[in-house]
Protein backbone atom coordinates (compact mmCIF):
# COMPACT_ATOMS: atom_id res chain seq x y z
CA UNK A 1 0.00 0.00 0.00
CA UNK A 2 1.35 3.24 -0.96
CA UNK A 3 1.90 5.65 1.75
CA UNK A 4 2.20 9.74 1.55
CA UNK A 5 4.77 11.77 3.91
CA UNK A 6 3.50 14.90 4.58
CA UNK A 7 4.53 17.58 2.15
CA UNK A 8 7.64 20.01 3.18
CA UNK A 9 7.00 23.81 2.89
CA UNK A 10 8.72 25.17 -0.25
CA UNK A 11 12.09 27.21 0.31
CA UNK A 12 11.60 30.36 1.22
CA UNK A 13 12.40 33.87 -1.36
CA UNK A 14 14.57 35.34 1.46
CA UNK A 15 16.70 34.51 4.47
CA UNK A 16 14.80 32.79 7.08
CA UNK A 17 17.21 32.41 10.10
CA UNK A 18 15.29 30.38 12.09
CA UNK A 19 15.13 27.75 8.84
CA UNK A 20 18.76 28.19 8.94
CA UNK A 21 19.24 27.20 12.30
CA UNK A 22 19.79 30.77 13.44
CA UNK A 23 18.39 32.90 16.28
CA UNK A 24 15.61 35.43 14.42
CA UNK A 25 17.14 38.42 13.45
CA UNK A 26 20.91 36.73 13.20
CA UNK A 27 23.04 37.16 10.45
CA UNK A 28 23.63 33.45 8.23
CA UNK A 29 26.82 32.89 7.85
CA UNK A 30 26.40 31.26 4.64
CA UNK A 31 23.01 30.71 3.26
CA UNK A 32 21.24 28.26 1.15
CA UNK A 33 22.01 29.09 -2.19
CA UNK A 34 17.91 29.39 -2.90
CA UNK A 35 18.22 32.34 -0.58
CA UNK A 36 21.61 34.25 -1.50
CA UNK A 37 20.84 33.97 -5.09
CA UNK A 38 17.37 34.76 -4.84
CA UNK A 39 16.34 37.50 -6.22
CA UNK A 40 18.26 36.00 -9.57
CA UNK A 41 16.43 32.84 -9.65
CA UNK A 42 12.93 35.33 -8.80
CA UNK A 43 14.21 37.11 -12.21
CA UNK A 44 14.66 34.18 -14.53
CA UNK A 45 11.32 32.42 -13.06
CA UNK A 46 9.40 36.24 -14.14
CA UNK A 47 10.70 35.71 -17.59
CA UNK A 48 11.36 31.73 -18.34
CA UNK A 49 8.46 31.15 -20.70
CA UNK A 50 9.85 27.78 -21.86
CA UNK A 51 8.38 24.32 -21.04
CA UNK A 52 9.27 22.98 -17.52
CA UNK A 53 9.16 19.43 -16.39
CA UNK A 54 7.05 18.66 -13.50
CA UNK A 55 7.27 20.31 -10.31
CA UNK A 56 10.63 22.32 -11.27
CA UNK A 57 10.88 26.15 -10.37
CA UNK A 58 12.56 26.70 -13.97
CA UNK A 59 12.76 25.34 -17.64
CA UNK A 60 15.90 23.57 -17.93
CA UNK A 61 17.26 26.43 -20.10
CA UNK A 62 16.92 28.67 -17.34
CA UNK A 63 18.66 26.67 -14.93
CA UNK A 64 21.56 26.80 -17.29
CA UNK A 65 21.69 29.75 -17.48
CA UNK A 66 21.60 30.23 -13.90
CA UNK A 67 24.32 28.09 -13.22
CA UNK A 68 26.62 29.59 -16.29
CA UNK A 69 25.50 33.21 -16.16
CA UNK A 70 24.26 35.92 -18.73
CA UNK A 71 22.40 38.82 -19.49
CA UNK A 72 17.99 38.24 -19.84
CA UNK A 73 16.01 40.20 -21.88
CA UNK A 74 15.20 42.76 -19.04
CA UNK A 75 18.91 43.51 -18.11
CA UNK A 76 19.29 41.51 -15.67
CA UNK A 77 22.49 40.25 -14.98
CA UNK A 78 22.76 36.58 -13.90
CA UNK A 79 26.04 35.78 -11.88
CA UNK A 80 28.01 33.05 -13.63
CA UNK A 81 27.79 29.89 -10.43
CA UNK A 82 30.06 27.56 -11.95
CA UNK A 83 32.90 28.17 -14.60
CA UNK A 84 33.30 25.18 -16.91
CA UNK A 85 32.52 23.48 -20.27
CA UNK A 86 28.81 24.66 -21.12
CA UNK A 87 28.63 20.79 -22.64
CA UNK A 88 28.71 19.50 -19.10
CA UNK A 89 25.60 21.90 -17.18
CA UNK A 90 23.73 21.19 -20.10
CA UNK A 91 23.96 17.19 -19.83
CA UNK A 92 23.60 17.78 -15.93
CA UNK A 93 20.38 19.56 -15.96
CA UNK A 94 18.88 17.09 -18.78
CA UNK A 95 19.79 14.27 -16.77
CA UNK A 96 17.46 15.44 -13.91
CA UNK A 97 14.91 16.14 -16.30
CA UNK A 98 14.96 12.60 -16.88
CA UNK A 99 14.31 9.69 -14.25
CA UNK A 100 17.86 8.49 -13.95
CA UNK A 101 19.85 10.14 -11.18
CA UNK A 102 23.36 12.05 -11.53
CA UNK A 103 26.16 11.43 -10.31
CA UNK A 104 28.95 14.33 -10.08
CA UNK A 105 32.38 12.78 -10.02
CA UNK A 106 35.83 14.59 -10.05
CA UNK A 107 38.63 15.15 -8.01
CA UNK A 108 38.21 17.18 -4.35
CA UNK A 109 37.68 20.72 -5.12
CA UNK A 110 36.12 20.52 -8.75
CA UNK A 111 33.30 22.25 -7.21
CA UNK A 112 30.67 18.87 -6.76
CA UNK A 113 29.09 20.05 -4.08
CA UNK A 114 28.85 23.83 -5.15
CA UNK A 115 27.45 22.63 -8.53
CA UNK A 116 24.88 20.16 -6.55
CA UNK A 117 23.63 23.15 -4.58
CA UNK A 118 23.01 25.22 -7.10
CA UNK A 119 21.35 22.38 -9.20
CA UNK A 120 18.64 21.60 -6.56
CA UNK A 121 17.83 25.39 -5.66
CA UNK A 122 17.23 26.03 -9.67
CA UNK A 123 15.32 22.65 -9.99
CA UNK A 124 13.43 22.69 -6.58
CA UNK A 125 13.93 25.86 -4.81
CA UNK A 126 15.52 23.91 -2.05
CA UNK A 127 18.84 22.99 -1.54
CA UNK A 128 18.66 21.26 2.07
CA UNK A 129 17.26 17.88 1.78
CA UNK A 130 20.90 17.10 1.76
CA UNK A 131 22.21 13.51 3.43
CA UNK A 132 25.98 14.22 4.00
CA UNK A 133 28.01 11.14 3.41
CA UNK A 134 30.97 10.06 5.93
CA UNK A 135 32.28 6.51 6.54
CA UNK A 136 29.42 6.28 9.84
CA UNK A 137 26.52 7.41 7.73
CA UNK A 138 23.72 4.68 8.60
CA UNK A 139 21.25 3.15 6.58
CA UNK A 140 18.27 5.75 8.27
CA UNK A 141 20.05 8.56 6.55
CA UNK A 142 19.05 7.52 3.50
CA UNK A 143 15.67 5.58 4.21
CA UNK A 144 13.99 6.52 7.80
CA UNK A 145 14.34 6.27 11.20
CA UNK A 146 11.95 6.25 14.22
CA UNK A 147 10.85 8.22 16.87
CA UNK A 148 11.49 5.87 19.91
CA UNK A 149 9.53 7.36 22.41
CA UNK A 150 6.50 7.15 19.99
CA UNK A 151 7.90 3.54 18.70
CA UNK A 152 8.35 2.01 22.40
CA UNK A 153 4.63 3.78 23.37
CA UNK A 154 2.87 2.89 20.03
CA UNK A 155 4.45 0.64 18.25
CA UNK A 156 5.22 0.64 14.25
CA UNK A 157 3.52 3.61 12.89
CA UNK A 158 3.39 6.48 10.52
CA UNK A 159 3.24 9.32 13.43
CA UNK A 160 6.56 7.38 14.87
CA UNK A 161 8.60 7.27 11.28
CA UNK A 162 10.72 9.75 10.62
CA UNK A 163 11.39 10.30 7.20
CA UNK A 164 15.08 10.82 5.59
CA UNK A 165 15.77 13.81 3.50
CA UNK A 166 15.61 11.21 0.33
CA UNK A 167 11.75 10.39 1.50
CA UNK A 168 11.10 13.55 1.68
CA UNK A 169 11.87 14.39 -1.92
CA UNK A 170 9.94 11.52 -2.88
CA UNK A 171 7.01 12.03 -1.51
CA UNK A 172 6.86 16.36 -2.84
CA UNK A 173 8.83 15.69 -6.42
CA UNK A 174 11.85 16.96 -5.01
CA UNK A 175 15.19 17.00 -5.76
CA UNK A 176 17.53 15.67 -3.20
CA UNK A 177 21.70 15.05 -2.54
CA UNK A 178 23.44 12.55 -1.17
CA UNK A 179 27.27 14.18 -0.76
CA UNK A 180 29.98 11.98 -0.62
CA UNK A 181 28.65 8.80 -1.76
CA UNK A 182 31.83 7.06 -1.77
CA UNK A 183 32.20 7.89 1.99
CA UNK A 184 29.23 6.03 2.36
CA UNK A 185 29.78 2.01 3.24
CA UNK A 186 28.85 -0.22 0.47
CA UNK A 187 26.10 -1.29 2.17
CA UNK A 188 24.84 1.14 3.06
CA UNK A 189 24.97 2.82 -0.43
CA UNK A 190 23.00 0.11 -2.16
CA UNK A 191 20.25 1.53 0.06
CA UNK A 192 19.90 3.53 -2.99
CA UNK A 193 19.36 0.89 -5.71
CA UNK A 194 15.29 -0.29 -5.33
CA UNK A 195 15.16 3.77 -4.40
CA UNK A 196 16.47 4.81 -7.99
CA UNK A 197 15.25 1.87 -10.03
CA UNK A 198 11.90 1.29 -8.74
CA UNK A 199 11.74 4.95 -7.61
CA UNK A 200 9.66 3.22 -4.09
CA UNK A 201 11.07 3.00 -0.48
CA UNK A 202 9.51 0.10 1.20
CA UNK A 203 8.71 0.32 4.67
CA UNK A 204 8.11 -3.35 5.62
CA UNK A 205 7.84 -2.90 9.43
CA UNK A 206 4.11 -0.88 8.38
CA UNK A 207 3.80 -3.39 5.14
CA UNK A 208 3.40 0.24 3.15
CA UNK A 209 5.83 1.79 1.10
CA UNK A 210 6.39 5.59 -0.14
CA UNK A 211 6.62 6.03 -3.53
CA UNK A 212 8.35 8.72 -5.72
CA UNK A 213 6.10 11.48 -6.81
CA UNK A 214 7.05 13.18 -10.51
CA UNK A 215 9.63 15.48 -10.37
CA UNK A 216 12.03 13.46 -7.53
CA UNK A 217 15.72 13.04 -8.44
CA UNK A 218 18.44 12.34 -7.23
CA UNK A 219 22.13 14.09 -7.16
CA UNK A 220 24.99 12.49 -5.40
CA UNK A 221 28.55 13.73 -5.93
CA UNK A 222 31.85 11.57 -5.52
CA UNK A 223 35.46 11.40 -5.30
CA UNK A 224 37.75 8.41 -5.70
CA UNK A 225 40.84 10.02 -4.76
CA UNK A 226 40.50 10.34 -1.17
CA UNK A 227 41.51 8.35 1.01
CA UNK A 228 38.72 6.11 2.83
CA UNK A 229 36.32 5.90 -0.24
CA UNK A 230 34.21 2.98 -1.19
CA UNK A 231 33.62 1.99 -4.72
CA UNK A 232 29.99 2.10 -6.07
CA UNK A 233 28.99 -1.61 -6.43
CA UNK A 234 28.36 -2.06 -10.60
CA UNK A 235 24.48 -2.60 -10.05
CA UNK A 236 24.37 1.18 -8.03
CA UNK A 237 26.37 2.98 -10.48
CA UNK A 238 24.46 1.46 -13.40
CA UNK A 239 21.66 3.99 -11.75
CA UNK A 240 23.71 6.97 -12.33
CA UNK A 241 24.18 9.37 -15.16
CA UNK A 242 28.17 10.31 -14.69
CA UNK A 243 29.16 13.57 -15.32
CA UNK A 244 32.85 14.04 -14.87
CA UNK A 245 33.77 17.56 -13.41
CA UNK A 246 37.29 18.68 -14.82
CA UNK A 247 39.78 21.35 -13.16
CA UNK A 248 39.65 23.99 -14.68
CA UNK A 249 41.46 23.58 -18.39
CA UNK A 250 43.44 27.03 -17.99
CA UNK A 251 45.31 28.92 -15.27
CA UNK A 252 42.83 31.96 -16.40
CA UNK A 253 39.74 30.13 -15.85
CA UNK A 254 40.98 29.17 -12.19
CA UNK A 255 42.08 32.67 -11.91
CA UNK A 256 38.48 33.99 -12.21
CA UNK A 257 37.41 31.30 -10.14
CA UNK A 258 39.23 31.60 -7.14
CA UNK A 259 38.55 35.69 -7.65
CA UNK A 260 35.46 35.36 -7.44
CA UNK A 261 34.61 33.23 -4.73
CA UNK A 262 37.48 34.64 -2.32
CA UNK A 263 35.65 38.24 -3.14
CA UNK A 264 31.67 36.17 -2.30
CA UNK A 265 33.72 34.94 0.47
CA UNK A 266 35.14 37.80 1.79
CA UNK A 267 32.08 39.98 1.56
CA UNK A 268 29.98 37.01 3.56
CA UNK A 269 32.87 37.95 6.56
CA UNK A 270 33.20 41.58 6.06
CA UNK A 271 36.70 41.44 4.72
CA UNK A 272 38.03 44.51 2.84
CA UNK A 273 38.73 44.07 -0.79
CA UNK A 274 42.47 43.40 -1.20
CA UNK A 275 44.05 46.22 -3.83
CA UNK A 276 45.62 44.47 -6.70
CA UNK A 277 45.19 40.70 -4.62
CA UNK A 278 45.09 39.01 -8.54
CA UNK A 279 48.39 39.12 -8.87
CA UNK A 280 48.97 36.75 -5.35
CA UNK A 281 46.09 35.24 -6.75
CA UNK A 282 47.55 34.37 -10.08
CA UNK A 283 51.15 33.32 -8.06
CA UNK A 284 48.97 30.91 -5.85
CA UNK A 285 47.08 29.56 -9.14
CA UNK A 286 50.58 29.04 -10.83
CA UNK A 287 52.43 27.28 -7.84
CA UNK A 288 49.24 24.52 -7.43
CA UNK A 289 49.19 24.10 -11.26
CA UNK A 290 52.81 23.12 -11.57
CA UNK A 291 53.14 20.89 -8.72
CA UNK A 292 49.51 19.45 -10.12
CA UNK A 293 51.04 18.90 -13.37
CA UNK A 294 54.86 17.64 -12.58
CA UNK A 295 55.59 20.97 -15.07
CA UNK A 296 56.21 24.32 -15.27
CA UNK A 297 54.01 26.65 -17.22
CA UNK A 298 56.81 27.27 -19.56
CA UNK A 299 56.97 23.51 -20.31
CA UNK A 300 60.51 23.86 -19.87
CA UNK A 301 61.35 22.15 -16.09
CA UNK A 302 59.96 18.97 -14.82
CA UNK A 303 58.27 19.55 -11.36
CA UNK A 304 58.00 16.64 -8.46
CA UNK A 305 53.79 16.14 -7.09
CA UNK A 306 53.19 16.39 -3.79
CA UNK A 307 50.57 14.05 -2.47
CA UNK A 308 48.22 16.17 -2.14
CA UNK A 309 45.54 17.24 -4.55
CA UNK A 310 46.47 21.04 -4.26
CA UNK A 311 42.32 21.94 -5.94
CA UNK A 312 41.16 25.07 -7.02
CA UNK A 313 38.99 24.71 -3.18
CA UNK A 314 42.07 25.11 -1.49
CA UNK A 315 43.47 27.43 -3.66
CA UNK A 316 40.54 29.87 -2.52
CA UNK A 317 41.20 28.88 0.98
CA UNK A 318 44.47 29.93 0.72
CA UNK A 319 43.80 33.50 -0.70
CA UNK A 320 40.87 33.63 1.40
CA UNK A 321 43.31 33.45 4.86
CA UNK A 322 45.77 35.52 3.36
CA UNK A 323 43.17 38.07 3.14
CA UNK A 324 42.20 38.02 6.65
CA UNK A 325 45.81 37.73 7.25
CA UNK A 326 46.38 41.17 5.32
CA UNK A 327 43.31 42.85 6.73
CA UNK A 328 43.54 42.12 10.41
CA UNK A 329 47.41 42.31 10.95
CA UNK A 330 49.28 44.34 7.40
CA UNK A 331 47.92 46.91 5.36
CA UNK A 332 44.88 45.56 3.68
CA UNK A 333 47.27 44.72 0.51
CA UNK A 334 47.59 40.79 -0.03
CA UNK A 335 51.39 40.31 -0.11
CA UNK A 336 53.41 37.20 -0.76
CA UNK A 337 54.06 36.64 3.39
CA UNK A 338 50.27 36.60 3.70
CA UNK A 339 49.73 33.22 1.46
CA UNK A 340 52.96 31.73 1.98
CA UNK A 341 52.13 29.97 5.00
CA UNK A 342 48.70 28.58 4.04
CA UNK A 343 50.85 27.24 0.61
CA UNK A 344 53.25 25.45 2.65
CA UNK A 345 50.82 24.10 4.32
CA UNK A 346 48.10 22.86 1.32
CA UNK A 347 51.44 21.42 -0.73
CA UNK A 348 53.40 19.63 2.51
CA UNK A 349 50.54 17.06 3.79
CA UNK A 350 53.17 14.38 4.43
CA UNK A 351 55.91 16.09 6.46
CA UNK A 352 59.01 14.19 4.50
CA UNK A 353 57.79 13.30 0.84
CA UNK A 354 56.07 16.67 0.75
CA UNK A 355 58.37 18.92 2.61
CA UNK A 356 61.27 17.35 0.31
CA UNK A 357 59.22 18.27 -3.11
CA UNK A 358 58.19 21.83 -1.63
CA UNK A 359 61.70 22.80 -0.85
CA UNK A 360 63.52 21.42 -4.29
CA UNK A 361 60.34 23.61 -6.35
CA UNK A 362 61.54 26.68 -4.45
CA UNK A 363 64.95 26.51 -5.29
CA UNK A 364 64.99 25.19 -8.47
CA UNK A 365 61.73 26.91 -9.98
CA UNK A 366 60.46 30.04 -7.38
CA UNK A 367 63.83 31.38 -6.90
CA UNK A 368 64.98 31.83 -10.19
CA UNK A 369 61.72 33.12 -11.36
CA UNK A 370 61.56 36.72 -12.45
CA UNK A 371 59.43 38.59 -10.26
CA UNK A 372 59.02 36.16 -7.30
CA UNK A 373 62.10 37.23 -5.12
CA UNK A 374 59.40 38.52 -2.22
CA UNK A 375 57.76 35.35 -2.61
CA UNK A 376 60.67 33.04 -2.67
CA UNK A 377 61.51 35.10 0.76
CA UNK A 378 58.00 34.72 1.95
CA UNK A 379 57.98 31.05 1.45
CA UNK A 380 61.74 30.21 2.71
CA UNK A 381 61.25 32.35 6.01
CA UNK A 382 57.62 30.34 6.69
CA UNK A 383 59.63 26.56 5.92
CA UNK A 384 62.56 26.93 7.96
Amino acid sequence: MPVSVAPTSAAPTSVDPSRDGAAPGAEVLRPHAENEFAAELDALAAQDDRPRPPRWKLSPWAVATYLLGGTLPDGTEISPKYVGPRRIVEVAVSTLATDRALLLLGVPGTAKTWLSEHLAAAVSGDSTLLVQGTAGTPEEAIRYGWNYARLLAHGPSRDALVPSPVMRAMADGMTARVEELTRIPADVQDTLITILSEKNLPIPELGQEVQAVRGFNLIATANDRDRGVNDLSSALRRRFNTVVLPLPETAEAEVRIVSRRVDQIGRSLDLPTAPDGVDEIRRVVTVFRELRDGLTVDGRTKVKSPSGTLSTAEAISVVTNGLALAAHFGDGVLRPGDVAAGILGAVVRDPAADRVVWQEYLETVVRERDGWKDFYRACREVST
